[in-house]
């Protein structure tokens, strides 16, 4: 059987005017991730991420960091299908139909690094409404178009895949979600609720045999751990 791994990118830029950066503690994350491969000895036959640079920088530096401890690598391919959902888009869209019920939504998504715990609570209301399809036909991509989207990179993959290849996903939070909604059968509301857990930079694992294809682990987070550096562990 062969292995894919799906790597969530390193912690990005919360709160600041480019979401769309690592942070150096994002940088530290994806280097511990590439370190910790290289003494796991794994070897990779194909490394696929999306076109954000969050998950491009992610894939680079991890890749890097595995060359440097003599593991041969292979170059980064891209694939826009792995790309995370228009999260902004999200709020745009659901903010006007939360605001009767939620007064203060505004001044907290205008600030969501001073209340990131209201932040959360409010994003994964409007995720919730977006998945169940509450929002406006406006152009926002639907969490159908999302999880055909994953599907068909997916498809893709194994497509090219032969027996036994090692393939690392560097993508995102929501794209992992997706999958485990398509590999599992479990419903988006239980998809979402183990996205909230995934950290940065963790590793979850799909084993594959032709086109069938199983979860074998989930968001593991040992090369982080190992480290005794608590602040590595971050969600967002």
């Amino acid at each position: 059987m062969g292995s894919i791994y799906l790597i969530r990118h390193g912690q990005a830029s919360f709160g600041a005017d480019d979401y769309d950066v690592l942070s150096p503690v994002g940088v530290r994350q994806s280097q511990a991730l590439g370190d910790h491969l290289a003494r796991l000895g794994l070897r990779l036959d194909r490394c696929v991420a999306g076109d954000l640079r969050r998950q491009q920088d992610t894939a680079r530096l991890a890749l890097a960091a595995m060359s440097a401890n003599g593991c041969p690598v292979p170059a980064v391919e891209t694939d826009p299908a792995f790309n995370e959902f228009d999260a902004d888009g999200v709020i745009r869209t659901l903010l006007p139909g939360l605001l009767p019920d939620e007064p203060e939504a505004l001044h907290i998504l205008r600030n969501a690094a001073q209340h990131r715990s209201e932040f959360q609570r409010l994003f994964a209301l409007m995720v919730q409404r977006w998945y169940d399809g509450q929002h406006p036909d406006d152009g926002l991509e639907s969490w159908a178009a999302f999880t055909a989207r994953i599907a068909s990179g997916l498809q893709r993959i194994l497509e090219r895949a032969a027996s036994g290849d090692n393939i690392a996903i560097f993508t995102s939070g929501g794209s992992i979600a997706a999958l485990l909604h398509l590999v599992t059968r479990i419903t988006p509301s239980q998809a979402f609720t183990l996205n909230w857990q995934i950290i940065n930079t963790s590793l979850s694992q799909l084993k594959f045999r032709g086109n069938d294809v199983a979860l074998a682990s989930f968001n593991c987070q040992a090369h982080v751990q190992l480290l005794k550096a608590p602040e590595l562990i971050t969600y967002r």
